[in-house]
């Protein structure tokens, strides 16, 4: 059975899913100042639970070694050699949490809209290291429950009801603000108070694929995409009215994924 179950409650408190455990907090470092390095480095050397995996001091390094570090936060530095922290996040598949450490105040905004876990100001206050543990702890999630796995169920809960359905009845989950906007077969979109990257660590990939900073497609409902050459491309996905827009950098990531998981997609251009 394949249709979504729907349980109505007049007042209910909004809960998140929670990731699992997997050791130690994964960090690496990406500042171009070996002294702010050092300091931030030992400041995370006194919590037990946090395991620095690597180094990076330019934008290029890092973009290089996060894919094979796979850390589970990087605490990135904005202006960097040869690009800045924005640009790091740009170029990678799969982008870890984030915590920027900047010396500038001015791109907290710019920050944010990327969902970073926290902003912290140089030089780096031990107590204020704590608090962003703290927000990474809680992204993380000290649970049990593992990843789902395609032939699961996942249980959306709204303030008015909780929707319980196939994993394979996702469309698409588009980030605004704190909160996701899940698309489902059949159903109107939801909003829900779960950050999208808790579902990026947490739904199986592939066929949901994270193609920009805002935007998870589910890759098996994919059924074309019309390309534009100045534009990026709108995607048509089953079971979805209206084609997605994605912007180039979606569309880059999409021209990787599709010849590894799908076959037979038609391409028009436009």
């Amino acid at each position: 059975m394949n249709s979504p179950v729907t349980v109505t409650h007049p007042s209910a408190e909004m809960t998140t899913p929670v990731a699992s455990a997997h050791g130690p907090i994964r960090v690496m470092l990406i500042d171009d100042e070996r002294l702010a390095r050092q300091g931030l480095r030992e400041l995370l050397h006194e919590f037990s639970d946090v395991e620095i995996v690597g180094e990076a001091d330019t934008a290029a390094s890092a973009v290089a070694q996060i894919p094979s570090l796979s850390p589970d936060v990087i605490f990135l530095d904005i202006r960097l050699p040869g690009g800045d922290g924005f640009n790091v996040l740009e170029s990678l598949d799969r982008v870890p949490l984030v915590v920027f450490v900047t010396a500038y105040s001015d791109y907290a905004t710019q920050a944010f809209d990327v969902e970073a876990v926290d902003y912290l100001l140089k030089p780096v206050r031990r107590s204020r290291l704590e608090e962003t543990l703290r927000r990474i702890r809680s992204e993380i999630g000290s649970g049990d429950q593992p990843p789902y796995a395609l032939s699961d169920r996942i249980c959306l809960r709204t303030p008015e009801r909780t929707i319980i359905a196939p994993l394979s009845n996702l469309i698409s989950l588009k980030a605004e603000g704190d909160f996701t906007r899940v698309a489902v077969a059949e159903l109107s979109p939801l909003l829900i108070c779960q950050t999208l990257g808790i579902y990026e660590r947490t739904l199986p990939s592939p066929p949901f694929v994270r193609v920009d900073r805002s935007l998870i497609l589910n890759l098996n409902r994919l059924s074309s995409v019309e390309i534009s050459p100045s534009r990026g491309a709108r995607v048509f996905m089953e079971g979805a009215e209206e084609p997605i827009p994605v912007g180039r950098t979606g569309l880059r990531r999409l021209r990787a994924a599709l010849p590894q998981h799908l076959s037979g997609i038609p391409e028009t251009e436009s």
